[in-house]
């Protein structure tokens, strides 16, 4: 049997859940379909990074009403502090000084993950899981989905599909949408510290010759680290023991924490971006990371992907309200326009010198080769370069007042 939708959206991750919550107070005819259940979701070791939301995304999220219930679990960055190893060169950003209550936040995944589902299941939309799409057919008035739930197929359609199911996204392979891949010869190690010494909200970019790191403040004693090593010395770093790296990161950092010990596995993952080549086909669309992923941590990817989301749904709205159609061509290539934009903006933020990735959440400014012997003469520069490596800086949209 068949149902028909307005809108299905494929994926009930953040991106997912986000645009339905944020479609809640149309009238449309929204399903979600995600492939886990809530509970594999739930322990999935995904939802221990930790994501670094920029205040523009704090201030989406609150205008969602999603942020007032989860605000409590979040760190806020008061501070940060930019220091280049062998140069006495320091930059110190501080909300006060930028009259903001903070320059950004960090909350693991999990707590936002699970609040936002919560969220869906009290808004009544209808969620199909665990459920995959096996097939999908564009038509002129409609897009036709079979859905596998279990041993039993269903058929489905709707105006428009949306797939927010993530970098591995099924969507965009059905849809035969390749993908750009840069590989950076770099890696991140993650991980998170205990400190001696309280973070203060203090968040720490320190440029070394090997590469950044990263030290984001989550709770007072503990730091979510992001670490940018050569390919070579990252593994060396795995492959020692536990004792070995943190008697190097000290040495990378120093003592203005106090002595630090490892609270969580480290992990290293090489440093790519991914984008697909396009973002429409047909009556489907693909947002958040299964149309571009800056770094498999996710944060920055996260405050990217929130804003595809958020224009999205502000586009669906206007659409609906007038009576128009939600998969109309002209309007989701508008969008994808729109959005390759910023997307431009943020990811190959090129200063000439510098070519700054984040690493989806804590971030990674990966300097190549000479760039950074100039930016030592330009502490606002370097002041730029370490919030947008944090994923702390970006324009925001402006939803329009419903």
């Amino acid at each position: 049997m068949g149902h028909d939708y307005d809108l299905l959206i494929v994926g009930g991750g953040l991106a997912g859940n986000c645009l339905a919550l944020a479609l809640k107070e149309t009238s449309l005819n929204i399903a979600i379909v995600e492939a886990n259940t809530q509970e594999q979701l739930y322990h999935s070791t995904a939802g221990d990074r930790a994501l670094a939301l920029a205040a523009g995304t704090v201030n989406l999220l609150e205008k969602q009403g999603i942020w007032q219930g989860i605000s409590q679990s979040a760190t806020a960055i008061k501070q940060i502090h930019v220091s280049d190893r062998g140069h006495f060169g320091k930059v110190r950003l501080s909300a006060q000084k930028e009259q903001v209550d903070a320059l950004g936040y960090v909350i693991t995944a999990r707590t936002i993950e699970t609040h936002v589902a919560n969220l869906v299941s009290q808004s009544g939309i209808q969620v199909i899981a665990p459920a995959r799409v096996a097939g999908l057919m564009s038509g002129s008035e409609t897009v036709d989905a079979s859905l596998r739930q279990g041993h039993e197929s269903v058929n489905v359609s709707a105006k428009l599909l949306v797939g927010a199911d993530g970098g591995n996204s099924s969507i965009r392979k059905l849809l035969d949408i390749p993908q750009c891949i840069t590989e950076y010869g770099q890696t991140a190690l993650v991980t998170t510290i205990k400190s001696t010494l309280p973070n203060n909200n203090t968040a720490y970019e320190r440029f070394t010759a090997a590469g950044p790191l990263a030290l984001l403040p989550v709770g007072r004693h503990h730091c979510a680290v992001v670490w940018t090593k050569t390919a070579e010395d990252a593994q060396a770093l795995m492959a020692g023991n536990d004792a070995d790296f943190i008697t190097e990161l000290q040495q990378c950092f120093g003592y203005r924490l106090g002595e630090l010990s490892l609270t969580e596995p480290k992990r290293a993952f090489p440093l790519t971006l991914i984008r697909a080549e396009k973002m429409v086909s047909g009556r489907a669309v693909i947002i958040g990371n299964a149309a571009h992923q800056l770094h498999p941590v996710a944060g920055q990817g996260f405050n990217l992907g929130i804003r595809d989301v958020v224009e999205l749904a502000e586009m669906l709205i206007e659409q609906h309200d007038a009576g128009g159609d939600i998969g109309a061509a002209d309007q989701l290539d508008r969008y994808a326009v729109s959005r390759q934009k910023d997307h431009d903006r943020t990811i190959l933020f090129t200063d000439n010198l510098v070519r700054l990735f984040s690493n989806d959440g804590l971030a990674l400014a990966a300097a190549r080769n000479a760039g950074l012997a100039l930016l030592d003469h330009i502490p606002a520069a370097k002041a730029l370069l370490a919030r947008h490596a944090m994923g702390l800086a970006g324009r925001v949209p402006n939803p329009g007042k419903r």
